[in-house]
């Protein structure tokens, strides 16, 4: 008797095989199939479920396999198939042909959600599984992609009773057992947004900055990196924290995808607004102390990193000099390549990394290099008040590195706002600036619906030199500024790329079909600081 189960690896994962057979001999229980400890124990744990759900576990001896044995197996999500097949195998359920189930079992009998639902769900539908039995608390994310072929139980004998009426009757039933489970149908049908957008605050939260949110706004429209450096206390962070209240929302596709990496993170939320599809884009935020698995993603059992999770939306990495140099280096091949491989002993796996990174920075370890105001004891104003030796700064701005740093199009310096305050100066909201980001997207999702070659595009900032030589004709005099630009400042072809790709975004900001040389002078603008600490200064 067996039934199919997932073990989350990668993006992907494994659909496995549980098998279980009974025979004669010393009472117990055996797995095989590399089954870590999670797993070894599951068997106490399904015995105790067995007995305070009102079954009698198998009193001969019990073998369970997972296939295929070649893959370690971990986690708890394993616990209701085996009980599960070994029900099957001891006559007390039908065998559960073409079902999946998943579900970590408590001793009382009651299920427990586990990560990687939606992963599941999708592995077993490309499979062929005609239904999939999940805890109460997955169903939300479960019927996403399966909400006519999913059953929510609470117990492990709604399980079983589940497992019986599709034997009978080929199909679940429309109300799952349980009052549990018809508060899960409820949350399923729902499927509000786990939106991370909600309490981001609103551009008109922060006076002044209007070159900072100008850049923002051109980095929600087309995807493009960003680098904001300046003094500490200038709004850096405020405003990049409010970046996700002007980008649009996913495709339907593209929140397909988003919440399956999240589920496979067991980052899903089972609360009030916080079920079902998650249609925002993410904006992850990790502190400077991440190690580079937590950011890139792999671990024993490989899990989607910070990258991954930002996955169709933002990377904020704020105060970036303290991020580890190793970990900053190594982001440079995701944000080309749009994916990293991570290689382990069992294989290669690649997870989706389609991001873009925003940078903040103090321009020194002290943060007030470009400051002014008044030395002690001096009544002259002083200039810089920065106390760190050159050595220092470049030292801490080295963290960058030339090769990151040239895949970041947009460089922003931020200086304290002029502005007062208090007062009653009305600042521009996010609502106005989300349109305008909106209609601009809508272009790009146009241009590049029946791109050449079946090569998937979502925003400007992943053309390819090809797309940019169709896609981003200049005029003459926009042709000269351009080289003018490139001969005076020394930009790379990388560089000259990613300032016609930005200003292919300023131009569909402003609905032109053509370039013109005033998006290719604001483009350069945008792309001229950040090389050196003291353009601060300038």
């Amino acid at each position: 008797m067996f039934i199919t189960s997932y073990a989350p690896f990668g993006a992907d994962g494994i659909i496995i095989r549980v098998e279980a057979d009974i025979r004669r001999g010393i009472p117990g229980a055996d797995i095989t199939g590399l089954a870590q400890a999670a797993v070894k124990e599951s068997r106490e744990r399904a015995r105790a479920a067995f007995r305070n759900s009102g079954f009698e576990f198998p009193k001969d001896r019990v073998l369970i396999n997972l296939a295929p044995a070649g893959v370690r197996k971990d986690g708890a999500s394993l616990d209701l198939p085996i009980a599960l097949a070994v029900m099957a195998a001891a006559g007390l359920i039908p065998p559960p042909d073409d079902l999946m189930a998943l579900g970590e079992l408590e001793l009382s009998g009651s299920l427990r959600p586990v990560r990687g639902a939606l992963a599941a769900i999708a592995g077993g539908l490309e499979a062929g599984i005609q239904g999939f039995i999940v805890p109460v608390e997955n169903a939300a994310e479960a019927r996403i992609l399966a909400k006519g072929k999913t059953a929510a139980a609470s117990t492990l004998k709604e399980a079983a009773e589940a497992v019986a009426c599709f034997a009978q009757n080929g199909f679940f039933p429309d109300v799952p057992n349980g009052l549990n489970a018809q508060a899960g149908a409820a949350q399923a049908d729902s499927a509000l947004s786990a939106s991370p957008a909600s309490g981001a605050g609103d551009f008109a939260d922060v006076r002044g900055q209007g070159r900072y949110k100008r850049a923002l706004e051109i980095a929600a429209a087309g995807g493009h990196n960003l680098l904001a450096f300046g003094p500490p206390g200038a709004g850096k962070t405020m405003l990049a924290r409010r970046l996700p209240s002007i980008m649009p929302p996913l495709l339907p596709g593209e929140a397909v995808e988003v919440t399956r990496l999240h589920s496979l993170a067991g980052l899903l939320r089972f609360g009030a607004g916080q079920e079902g599809l998650i249609t925002a884009p993410p904006f992850r935020s990790p502190h400077h102390s991440a190690s580079a698995e937590g950011i890139l993603g792999g671990g024993k059992t490989v899990r989607p990193g910070e990258i991954s999770l930002a996955h169709f939306g933002a990377l904020f990495l704020d105060e970036a000099p303290e991020f580890r140099g190793n970990v900053l280096q190594a982001l440079r091949e995701p944000l080309e390549d749009r994916v990293i491989s991570i290689s382990r002993a069992e294989g290669s796996v690649r997870l989706p990394a389609d991001f873009q990174l925003i940078l903040t920075a103090n321009p020194c370890p002290c943060g007030k290099l470009g400051m002014t105001g008044r030395a002690l004891g001096d009544s002259r104003d002083s200039g810089a008040m920065c106390f760190c030796s050159p050595e220092e700064i470049h030292r801490y701005w080295r963290k960058f590195g030339g090769a990151l740093l040239d895949r970041v199009e947009l460089r922003v310096m931020v200086k304290q706002s002029d502005t007062p305050l208090t007062g009653s100066n009305a600042e521009e909201p996010s609502s106005a600036v989300a349109k305008r980001v909106l209609r601009a997207v809508e272009i790009q999702r146009n241009r590049f619906q029946s791109a050449d070659g079946g090569v998937a595009i979502r925003r400007n900032a992943e053309m390819t030199p090809p797309f940019i030589e169709g896609r981003c004709a200049v005029s003459g005099e926009a042709e000269r500024a351009l080289n003018a630009a490139e001969q005076k400042l020394s930009f790379s072809g990388r560089a000259v790329h990613g300032v016609l790709r930005v200003a292919r975004t300023i131009a569909d900001l402003e609905g032109c079909d053509a370039i013109k040389s005033v998006h290719v002078l604001e483009a350069i603008q945008h792309r001229r600081l950040g090389d050196d600490p003291y353009d601060v200064m300038t």
